[in-house]
């Protein structure tokens, strides 16, 4: 799909950091952009925000965990509009840095259920009225470089949703390729650097029934305790600004690529270092995957 004007595109997690950023992208590629997120202030402030800046913007609550909640979603998106061209299943949280053996039941339950879940409900919901309406389409799901090409040792609940989304766009192209052409599906890894988002915060919105059984012992303030570990240790840190990310993002879709990452030359040497350690029958982590 070369041309965005006038197409429809929904955005789950859309009042996050990335999420609001890839909305004003496509605004500004002429886009009706319908964003959706489980934090009704911060949505609303975000579309105020994005409509401020010009372009046909509307906001819609749902909770990606919740197939019903998608459901009453993608009913809504098609009442006002009549189409989604564009899906981007973006929404997604994180889990403390912890051992497997320290992990919660809770723990999986959440990231799973909004990071994998989110993405099945996503689907779901919108792909079979997307093959009704005949017309193109693209479905785009956020994964990560940890999980997604490889884990850091202390995300197992992290890096395992993210490994599983990477999964379920790989099948979903294929199944498109073959059935349904007119569709495609990418892989987004956002990257380029440290990413200052509100998943670093993400417990904010994490349900009272999914509250973690046992304190972490991490601190309330990563982003902090992180740029002061950077700063003790003289670990220079280049931040990726969020807007030239969504623009990359955008260019990759418009050339139909299958990754829409910055940087997925150096993923691909890291896979393929990965794959040949693992055709040795060794283990394939290495220094990067054992920073927590």
């Amino acid at each position: 799909m070369q041309n965005y004007q006038g197409k429809v595109a929904v955005v789950t997690g859309g009042a996050g950091d990335i999420g609001k950023a890839i909305v004003k992208q496509l605004l500004s590629e002429g886009a009706k952009v319908v964003v959706s997120d489980v934090e009704r202030g911060a949505l609303d402030a975000a579309v105020t925000e994005l409509k401020a800046a010009g372009g046909e913007v509307s906001g819609i609550v749902a909770d990606v965990s919740d197939p019903e909640s998608v459901e009453a979603l993608a009913q809504q998106v098609y009442e006002r509009h009549g189409a989604c061209h564009l899906l981007f299943n973006n929404a997604g949280v994180g889990a403390p840095s912890v051992n497997v053996w320290e992990t919660t039941v809770n723990d999986w339950k959440w990231v799973l259920g909004v990071n994998v879940m989110g993405v099945i409900h996503g689907i779901q919901s919108f792909v079979p009225r997307m093959i009704a309406s005949g017309e193109e389409g693209h479905v785009i799901n956020t994964s990560s470089g940890d999980g997604g090409i490889a884990p850091m040792a202390g995300q197992s609940v992290y890096a395992s949703s993210k490994a599983s989304v990477s999964i379920i766009t790989e099948c979903l192209a294929a199944q498109f390729s073959t059935q349904h052409p007119q569709l495609s599906a990418t892989i987004f890894y956002p990257a380029g650097g440290v990413l200052k988002t509100g998943i670093w915060n993400c417990d904010r919105n994490r349900p009272d029934e999914l509250a973690r059984e046992k304190p972490s012992g991490q601190p309330e303030d990563l982003m902090g305790e992180f740029m002061k570990h950077a700063e003790a240790t003289g670990m220079e840190i280049h931040f990726q600004d969020l807007d030239d990310l969504a623009k990359a993002l955008i260019v990759d879709l418009k050339a139909d690529k299958f990754v829409a990452m910055i940087g997925v030359a150096g993923a691909g040497e890291q896979l393929r270092t990965r794959a040949e350690k693992i055709g040795r029958g060794e283990a394939p982590f290495d220094d990067h995957s054992l920073i927590a």
